[in-house]
């Protein structure tokens, strides 16, 4: 998570900058199985919380980056998940 214009790394209350695959056994699981992430400034609230990645109060950039992707990313059969305000 960075704030820009100056792509900083974002100061907050959990020390949280990223989510990643080591932290998946942490995360709350949706009834389907997925992940929800929690994109925003303020938490969502203890039983969300494992899931937040707080952001910064004005303009801020996610990242997603893909290490040894799978063929499906590379071809472009595969598309990243939407992020979306809710």
């Amino acid at each position: 998570m960075y704030k820009m214009p100056q792509s900083l790394l974002v100061a907050n209350p959990i020390n949280r900058y990223l989510i990643n695959s080591p932290m998946l056994p942490s995360l709350v699981k949706d009834p389907d199985g997925g992940v929800t992430i929690y994109v925003q400034n303020q938490s969502p609230g203890p039983a969300k919380e494992a899931n937040w990645l707080p952001t910064p109060e004005g303009p801020f950039q996610i990242i997603l980056r893909l290490y040894w992707p799978k063929e499906e990313a590379l071809n472009g059969t595969w598309h990243a998940p939407k992020v979306t305000k809710s």
